[in-house]
């Protein structure tokens, strides 16, 4: 099975209750980042077009192209997580052998884990701040703060996904970047 089938076909490494809502979390969020970069692809084409044949841009574009980034960026953070695909300086921690690697990545997704929920928290804070300031969009006239909601979103789902991964390093004999991916580098082949 290739990269791109094991990502569409996911499968939470979790039991029961957890792992259904882990796959479904993925689901939900496969789909926001495929509409999201299709939209923003369009949004641009389109203005592009508007702009060279019409000799006018769409005045809301750059807000929704705006809107459209925050909200793939956030919830590509916490699919990120979940399929191991975050990145890692991994020098000290290849070196050491299986137990301290597990040791090492059960600090860091606990350690990860505990920093997502400090944002989750910060960016609460800011998104009550600028409802209370009642700032709004110029051209969608959408009030700012709902273009942050995903924000805490992705904040949330991300540090769920790195105390799962703490908690899956703890009960399982393998080490785990992921509920769902073991520790590992894959050797590419090339046929002669």
């Amino acid at each position: 099975m290739s990269e791109e089938e094991s990502e569409k076909n996911y499968r939470s490494g979790l039991p029961g209750v957890l792992g259904v809502i882990d796959t479904a979390i993925s689901k939900i969020e496969s789909v926001i980042l495929a509409m999201g970069v299709l939209l923003m692809a369009l949004n641009t084409v389109t203005n592009v077009v508007a702009r060279f044949v019409f000799g006018n841009s769409i005045m809301f574009s750059g807000e929704l192209n705006r809107i459209l980034i925050i909200m793939i960026t956030f919830a590509g953070i916490g699919y990120a997580a979940r399929h191991g695909r975050h990145i890692r300086m991994s020098a000290i921690y290849d070196a050491l052998p299986v137990g301290g690697r597990k040791v090492l990545m059960i600090g860091i997704a606990f350690f990860t884990s505990l920093v997502m929920f400090f944002l989750l928290y910060y960016s609460v804070v800011y998104i009550l701040d600028l409802y209370s300031k009642g700032r709004v969009l110029p051209s969608l006239g959408l009030p700012v703060w709902i273009i942050y909601v995903w924000v805490p979103m992705g904040f949330l789902i991300t540090g769920i996904q790195y105390l799962l991964t703490a908690i899956k390093n703890l009960t399982t004999r393998d080490v785990y970047l992921s509920t769902g991916v073991v520790d590992g580098y894959k050797d590419t082949e090339t046929e002669v």
